[in-house]
C-alpha cells in the first residue's frame, strides 16, 4: 500500500494529501474551486497547508495562480481564510 504524499505550494512541506487544502482548476470549465472532502473535482490542482502563514504567503506571491496557470479570485482566498 503506497501513501499519497503531496507538497504545499507555499512552504514546500511534504505530507499526506489529507493534511492539505486542495484548490482545483476544474476541467473543462477552467473555474477555480476548493475541493471538499465529500467531492473530488478533476483538473489541475495545488495543495496548501491549512495555516495562516501558508495562506498569506501564497496570496502575497500569487503561488496558487502561478501553479494553476490562471487568475485566482479574492473570494477563493477569503473562503480558505474562513476555513482556518
Amino acid at each position: 500500500m503506497t501513501k499519497d504524499f503531496r507538497r504545499c505550494v507555499s512552504c514546500r512541506k511534504v505530507a499526506l494529501r489529507s493534511e492539505f487544502w486542495r484548490v482545483v482548476k476544474c476541467h473543462p470549465s477552467d473555474r477555480i474551486e476548493i475541493d471538499s472532502d465529500d467531492t473530488f473535482r478533476q483538473g489541475r490542482s495545488v495543495y496548501l497547508c491549512p495555516t495562516t502563514e501558508c495562506l498569506q504567503l501564497a496570496q502575497k506571491k500569487n503561488r496558487l495562480g502561478k501553479s494553476l496557470k490562471s487568475q485566482v479570485s479574492q473570494e477563493i482566498y477569503q473562503a480558505l481564510g474562513f476555513r482556518l
